[in-house]
């Protein structure tokens, strides 16, 4: 435990990327493999099923400090972040330990379920054994909040360099490493980092997906890019992003963020499975690159996202939800053909194949034709000559239930992750501007890591004006993205002069702050307050020319559902 609490010291003091990478290929050359399994697994994402509750390690925290409840409560409030806390109230640790990562990991994974006389005395010797960045590190495995600034793609370039296999091919093994159900060994991580045979076929025999390949936000202006006839013009789908895989007569669905998720799409996989077996050379191996869509057959067009996200929120997928909210799958790409992985194919070739495939007549049919059983759809393509051309196109999005843009090189080939070529880069998101309003902040909360002393995260509210003679402020939307960390500063300064109650780490406000929000959808909601859910929120700009009673209504937001919701 000792050397990854060191690591973790490393990681969370260095904001330079080369000095994280450097501090990782040293941990994994001195490490065990079974502990460098476990430090990969957590540094990587991944999250163990608690075993305390929270609840419980409060309490024995503060009897083991020897601090009231309100004390403790006290210096909660002002760390902000419930591990470190109890890393510091308590007395310096008495004895040594020299217990390994995957030893303490094995300890706590047999805590789950126990009675709270042994989960009590567990935590006591814990913490009686640890040193101060130990037992905050340990807290932080059994909370779940293990966040140090280092991306997965660094944790991926670190096992590369450590190994010396490309990052690729540790990318495309790291698929399914930090799923919630896995338990990191060491003949797992051997596996993660064994040579590279060149000569091998990269394409997986199970149902593992290939590492997705992300696209860039377009800033500058799209003929930076070249000429339009460089580019694939597509519409960008606002969906689940998704591969099928079909292989050994199986089909698997895996979300963006590598979790299995075949079960919440039930007819997507029935059809999928039902288009695999009308062709032998689609169960040698076929895996789609696409979105998952709400559908609204009527009216040929996807429902806003809230309603697809009412199939993933479920536990329960009763006949009732599925005949409300069907759910398509749309393909734009074709990352394995007949087993063989065809990644390194340029986008024009892939493109072409999986209209050839997809054009059969046996399967899928095209976009402005998908019916609630079909599987997959050719992405809408734009052979405009012109960047002002399509940018004028570009304009029709939101009435065709789409976020803008995806311009993808003719020549690029399947990346991982979010990468750059030498072009500057192969894929980006060209998106219409976002929908916006000014809002109240009437809510601030403290932040984590770094921030847990500054008041960063913020609810923002509108004003209802349904009594004419007492408007009153409803909140819509939490943000917590778009400052600079001097206006943070700025904005704790006044959230602390502007205080009129607190609930725990939470300050209710005086309304004096105005800010406009941006967003990229707008949906009803019948769990929030206002009667509305607004999309990937986050602050555009401080609005100090304004004052609070100048900011937008419920009605404002009301009408932009309306529009929002195009023709219908």
């Amino acid at each position: 435990m000792k050397a990854f609490a060191q690591l973790f010291d490393a990681l969370d003091a260095s904001t330079s990327s080369l000095r994280k990478l450097d501090a990782l290929v040293n941990y994994l050359r001195d490490a065990a493999p079974e502990d460098a399994a476990w430090a990969v697994y957590l540094l990587a994402g991944g999250k163990p099923r608690q075993t305390v509750p929270v609840r419980f390690m409060r309490e024995v925290g503060a009897q083991a400090a020897g601090l009231a409840p309100w004390l403790f409560q006290e210096c909660y409030d002002a760390v902000g972040d419930l591990a470190e806390t109890i890393a510091r109230v308590l007395p310096p640790a008495d004895t040594a330990s020299d217990q390994s990562l995957a030893q303490w990991m094995t300890k706590l994974l047999a805590l789950r379920g126990a009675p709270e006389a042994l989960l009590r005395e567990a935590l006591l010797q814990a913490w009686s054994a640890l040193d101060g960045s130990q037992r905050f590190v340990f807290n932080k495995l059994i909370t779940g909040g293990l966040r140090v600034g280092v991306s997965r793609q660094t944790v991926v370039r670190a096992l590369a360099q450590h190994a010396s296999v490309p990052e690729t091919i540790i990318a495309q093994r790291m698929i399914g490493y930090t799923d919630a159900q896995r338990v990191p060994n060491a003949q797992g991580f051997v596996q993660l980092i064994e040579p590279h045979d060149p000569q091998a076929s990269t394409a997986p025999t199970s149902g593992q997906p290939y590492p997705f390949y992300l696209a860039h936000a377009l800033i500058d202006a799209p003929d930076s890019l070249g000429s339009p006839h460089d580019w694939q013009v597509e519409w960008k789908w606002d969906g689940i992003r998704a591969q099928i895989v079909l292989r050994q007569g199986r089909c698997w669905i895996w979300s963006r963020g590598e979790e299995l998720i075949t079960e919440r799409f039930p007819e997507v996989a029935q059809a999928a499975s039902d288009w695999m077996v009308a062709d032998p050379q689609r169960e040698l191996g076929v895996v789609l690159d696409g979105e998952l869509l709400a559908w609204d057959e009527a009216a040929d067009r996807p429902m806003d996202f809230a309603s697809l996200q009412r199939r993933v929120q479920r536990r329960q997928l009763g006949a009732r939800l599925l005949r409300e909210v069907p759910v398509v799958f749309v393909a734009y790409d074709l990352l394995e053909w007949a087993g063989v992985d065809i990644r390194t194919r340029p986008m024009a070739e892939r493109r072409h194949r999986l209209e050839a495939v997809l054009g059969s007549g046996q399967g899928p049919r095209c976009a402005n034709q998908l019916g609630v059983s079909q599987v997959v759809s050719k992405a809408v393509s734009s052979s405009a000559s012109t960047w002002d051309r399509l940018a004028l196109q570009r304009e029709s999005s939101r009435n065709l239930g789409v976020e803008g843009f995806m311009l993808k090189r003719l020549d690029s080939t399947y990346g991982v992750g979010r990468t750059k070529g030498e072009g500057g880069g192969a894929w980006w998101k060209w998106k219409v501007q976002p929908l916006s309003v000014d809002a109240v902040m009437i809510y601030a909360q403290r932040g984590h890591g770094r921030r847990a002393s500054l008041y960063t995260d913020y609810t923002f509210a509108v004003w209802d004006h349904t009594d004419a003679q007492a408007p009153v402020l409803v909140p819509f939307a939490k943000a917590y993205s778009g400052l600079t960390d001097e206006e943070i500063r700025r904005v704790d300064a006044i959230v602390r002069k502007t205080t009129t109650e607190s609930f725990g780490p939470v300050r209710s406000l005086t309304p004096t702050l105005v800010f406009e929000l941006g967003f990229e959808g707008i949906a009803q909601s019948p769990r929030h307050k206002s009667g509305i859910a607004v999309r990937f929120p986050r602050m555009l700009r401080w609005r100090t020319d304004k004052a609070p009673h100048e900011a937008d209504t419920l009605d404002t937001l009301r009408s932009m559902l309306v529009s929002f919701r195009g023709a219908n």
